[in-house]
């Protein structure tokens, strides 16, 4: 307090004093500026509101175009029907969210309602004028690009929807529940069957809009996009050599994070985390005179060159999302889904009615997934589960449970790795197609089918854990590592093929088996160890310590008549645990690029959890994702939590 005192009395103690008040007002008014606004909107609301939760904004475009980082955009209960471009991006620790208000259902659109459906005979249709659409027709829009494959079936962006389920397009409208289009001058023409229903009584939709969540311009960093249902977007296909855009995309961006999302009824992709534009579109279409592996391999100069890196492009999150009716694929992303978490999320019905046909087709589909973490996924009823196409390196599948696809579980294409592929329940009767080499498969349940080919392409690899290039090499197969895993032969088929109907295809172009005896021929060795094969199934030629049974009380039955997936087993060497050593980096060595298997951040992997989160005991550690007793019934999905807290 005396030397307070003595400073009001100087001249040189109240220039200090107040030149400290000054400071402190500064930053006062710093943070107020700088705090976090919350922007309502509501059905009730108007554009020239404050935005305020008493004066809510009416739509989420207007909130979207004032919205800086740290804000939250919270919606109210309704149908939105419009396209959210955000003007402004987040930054780390402050992300702009977008978030449906809590217990509301929010919807967000791609369609509007059509009403004035004329019928003749059984069929029903409507005139619409080009202008209704605002510049983007749909119904002018053919599906298209690089490994796109139309055939004869010429399908449009657009979609007509009753009492929203999607329709089929047909050139020629004939049986129930199917449309089709021509263009008449300055309108178009919609030609539906409906069936008994009546469009003008029903809920009668047609997508209208590309997309119901994204970004105009690139570089639009950390958004948050929580609970809403979005839905009915003309998704245009999503190739790796093109700009991919979904029914929500990040536009080449970085650090998003989706979470707790219904998505559905996307024509072809519900999320995208991929590619720009300025590093080409369609760049094979353009010239079919150079292969498409060469084109991809230019591409990815080209993404380098724009400063592709960790520190400028993906990193996102996907989280505890239920997507489902995309007719391409769950979720894509080439390149920008690179250090990206795709997790928790329950994805099925892609590609349900085959009205098209395409080579990017899967419930998750990446191109150089650098880093990526797949984990704790539900995948079904899609063409192919989980694809992993092209410098997948560093990458980890884990615990996912994947059954009823119709080609493959998980594809694994033209990779040279370190990747990891652990603790997974893979159901279908084609489990996993290899054409990569360097991939280390740990306590996985392979109850089907799997094949292996080396391939003649050239791809890149990059330095562990980013995306310093390298060069490239091409793909001679194997290098693997195959470690307590549980293998089921064609003998086992029988016991649950009424449960499992995706049927073994017959144009597998690769050699093809149950076990791990079609590796025994690979240009690399396999190390393999620890592993279990039950009816039929067949060991690796010198493979150490594997155990082959034949059991009679031997079965597997899947339920999924409720929220959980429960499987039924029954046999007595499940029962039996074996002394297998916990797996780690250490153990899994160095693939032949002399790359380690370790975390992100280059840390040593120790695989001393389960399916379930819960410690492993080496002493006695069961083959196969879970601790078995032989005869129990399984909940694999929701993933139950860890029995332990180690």
């Amino acid at each position: 307090m005396n030397r307070l005192y003595h400073l009001t009395k100087s001249r040189s103690g109240l220039f200090l004093i107040r030149l400290f008040c000054l400071l402190l007002l500064i930053l006062f008014f710093a943070w107020g500026s700088s705090r976090a606004n919350e922007y309502h909107v509501a059905k009730t609301g108007s554009d020239e509101n404050p935005g305020t939760a008493s004066k809510p904004f009416l739509t989420i475009s207007k909130a979207a175009g004032i919205a800086k980082a740290g804000d939250f955009i919270t919606v109210h209960a309704g149908t939105y029907r419009e396209l959210i471009q955000p003007k402004n991006g987040g930054r780390p620790g402050s992300p702009i969210t977008y978030q449906a208000a809590r217990g509301e259902a929010v919807i967000i659109k791609g369609s509007e309602s059509i009403k004035g459906w004329q019928k003749s005979a059984a069929l029903w249709q409507v005139s619409i004028p080009n202008t209704f659409f605002k510049g983007y027709n749909p119904y002018k829009d053919l599906v298209f690009g690089d490994w796109f494959f139309p055939g004869r079936n010429k399908v449009h962006t657009g979609e007509v929807y009753l009492d929203n389920r999607p329709l089929g397009e047909v050139a020629k409208v004939e049986k129930p529940f199917t449309w089709s289009t021509e263009s008449k001058g300055d309108s178009i023409l919609l030609t539906a069957n409906f069936g008994e229903k009546n469009p003008n009584t029903s809920i009668t939709e047609i997508n209208v809009r590309p997309a119901c969540f994204y970004p105009a311009q690139t570089g639009i960093n950390y958004i948050t996009i929580k609970g809403f249902h979005m839905s009915q977007a003309a998704t245009q296909w999503a190739a790796p050599t093109a700009e991919q855009t979904g029914l929500i995309g990040t536009n080449w961006s970085k650090g998003w994070v989706i979470e707790d999302n219904i998505i559905s009824d996307s024509k072809c992709v519900g999320v995208a985390l991929g590619k720009d534009r300025a590093s080409g579109h369609n760049v094979w279409f353009e010239n079919r005179n150079i292969d498409g592996a060469v084109h991809y391999n230019n591409v990815v100069q080209k993404v380098l060159a724009e400063g592709w890196s960790k520190n400028t492009i993906g990193s996102h999150t996907v989280k505890n999302n239920t997507i489902f009716r995309c007719g391409q694929a769950g979720v894509v992303g080439s390149f920008g889904a690179a250090f990206s978490e795709i997790s928790g999320n329950h994805i099925y019905d892609i590609y349900t009615y085959r009205n098209f046909w395409g080579a990017e087709m899967a419930g998750i589909k990446l191109h150089a997934g650098i880093d990526a973490l797949i984990k704790n996924n539900r995948i079904h009823n899609t063409q192919k589960g989980i694809w992993l196409d092209w410098m997948t390196q560093g990458t980890r599948i884990s615990s996912n449970v994947l059954y009823d696809n119709d080609f493959v579980d998980i594809f694994l294409e033209v990779n040279h790795g370190p990747y990891l592929v652990d603790n997974n329940f893979f159901l279908s009767g084609f489990n996993l197609k290899d054409l990569s080499e360097g991939g280390a498969f740990v306590h996985n349940l392979f109850a089907g089918l799997i094949s292996r080919a080396p391939d003649s392409r050239t791809t890149p690899y990059f330095k562990p854990n980013g995306t310093a290039y390298l060069g490239l090499k091409d793909i001679q197969g194997g290098d693997d590592r195959f470690f307590n895993n549980i293998f089921v032969g064609k003998q086992g088929r029988s016991y649950y093929s009424a449960v499992y109907p995706a049927q073994i295809p017959d144009e597998i172009d690769s050699l093809a088996g149950y076990g791990l005896a079609i590796y025994n021929q690979a240009r690399y060795p396999l190390s393999a160890s620890g592993n279990l094969y039950l009816q039929g199934a067949y060991p690796l030629a010198k493979e150490k310590n594997a155990r082959l049974a034949y059991d009679q009380s031997f079965s597997l039955k899947l339920d999924t008549t409720s929220s959980q997936v429960r499987l039924r087993i029954q046999s007595s060497y499940l029962s039996k645990p074996g002394i297998l050593p916990i797996v780690t980096s250490t153990s899994l060595g160095r693939n032949v690029n002399g790359h380690s298997y370790t975390k992100p951040n280059g840390t040593a992997l120790s695989l001393n959890q389960d399916y379930n989160g819960t410690t492993r005991n080496p002493s006695g550690n069961f083959p196969g994702p879970l601790k078995w007793t032989g005869n129990q019934t399984l909940i694999l999905w929701p993933v139950p939590k860890p029995k332990d807290k180690k």
